[in-house]
């Protein structure tokens, strides 16, 4: 549902950031690729896949979900377990590292991500950097962009959603981390569409190497 409340402006005060996972701070998409044997053939996979992890609400297991929309791609069986297989050869986007340090010390930092918890914890490692909170699919019962997996990493962090940050790397987290009452901002790094008529981000930036320019932390309560 758009809302009409007026977006939060830059700097935003905030004591903690929750990033999507395999697109705001990893390039997947490249894995992706990869798997699937040419770039126009990992997008198409890719897209599948968004589409119906968006739409599956509760959870399924993610393998089933990569089998099932490599296959609606037309891409064979082995696309899917190879994906698996190489997961841990992930590279963050280039000025991920450099971001940890350029972040105010005091931000509390986690994850939101659409993927198994064996999966998520073998992306966090990509990172380089202890995460407060990572939130996986599965153990919120729930994929993006329903309610649970957000509310289940603002429960953790024990904050209220306007005092944390989400950064996304898809359009559809645009609307689903607002729908819970956090600012968002949208690393759009693959120049994807937002859907017509949907939530807009608070900004849209096309590298992380801006965050640290449009957040500043929250004064004490």
């Amino acid at each position: 549902m758009l809302s009409s409340a007026p977006l939060p402006t830059i700097p935003l005060p905030v004591d903690a950031i929750l990033f999507d996972l395999l697109t705001a701070l990893l390039d997947s998409w490249s894995l992706w690729n990869a798997a699937a044997g040419s770039e126009v053939d990992g997008r198409r996979w890719r897209m599948r896949y968004l589409a119906l992890t968006y739409a599956a609400g509760a959870y399924r297991p993610y393998e089933d979900v990569l089998q099932d929309s490599a296959r609606e791609a037309g891409l064979p069986a082995i696309a899917a377990q190879t994906l698996v297989d190489t997961w841990d050869g992930m590279q963050p986007w280039p000025e991920v590292p450099a971001l940890w340090t350029a972040l105010p010390g005091t931000l509390r930092l986690g994850v939101v991500t659409n993927c198994s918890t064996a999966l998520a914890g073998r992306a966090v490692r990509r990172l380089g950097h202890r995460m407060d909170v990572v939130i996986a699919a599965e153990q919120a019962g729930a994929y993006k962009p329903d309610a649970r997996p957000y509310q289940r990493a603002l429960e953790q962090l024990a904050l209220p959603p306007s005092r944390v940050l989400f950064v996304a790397g898809s359009p559809a987290d645009i609307p689903g981390a607002s729908g819970v009452g956090m600012p968002v901002i949208w690393h759009n790094r693959l120049g994807l569409e937002r859907s017509p008529g949907t939530q807009a981000p608070v900004a849209e930036i096309g590298s992380l190497a801006r965050l640290p320019q449009c957040i500043v932390p929250a004064a004490p309560r």
